[in-house]
């Protein structure tokens, strides 16, 4: 019986080598799985901002003179730039086309478990210049 309990010597402390590993696996899924979720949200709240900022310029004096609303091409662009810049941001794109701006923000977040490298997101948020009749 002496020699059946040596044989087993050393069991637990592999199972638990194993068990600590795939639990420090699952941490890191959460933690920097979180970390990428919380990235993308910024960079999406951060474009869908730009955005809007940009459709703020609009061409008063097409609107005033047929109603028509379009914007700027480029004060569009430099509001959406502008509104990055104040914030420590670039666009990765910003596209104008008659009354709406798509701008394009990329972010990057070190991963702190995972041995993945730096995690990059990117998101894209479109905004349209609108008029309401009083």
């Amino acid at each position: 019986m002496n020699s059946r309990l040596r044989s087993e010597t050393g069991a637990v402390s592999t199972f638990l080598a194993v068990l600590a590993l795939a639990l420090l696996a699952a941490a890191g899924l959460v933690v920097d799985g979180g970390r990428k979720v919380n990235t993308l949200r910024e960079a999406s709240n951060l474009a869908d901002n730009a955005a809007r900022a940009g459709a703020q310029a609009v061409d008063l004096d097409t609107l005033r003179s047929d109603g028509t609303v379009r914007l700027l091409p480029g004060a569009a662009e430099q509001e959406a730039r502008d509104y990055l810049t104040e914030f420590g941001h670039t666009a990765t794109e910003i596209v104008v086309t008659d009354d709406t701006i798509t701008v394009t923000v990329e972010l990057t977040v070190d991963a702190v478990l995972l041995p993945t490298g730096p995690i990059t997101v990117t998101a894209t948020e479109t905004a349209s210049a609108v008029t309401e009749e009083p």
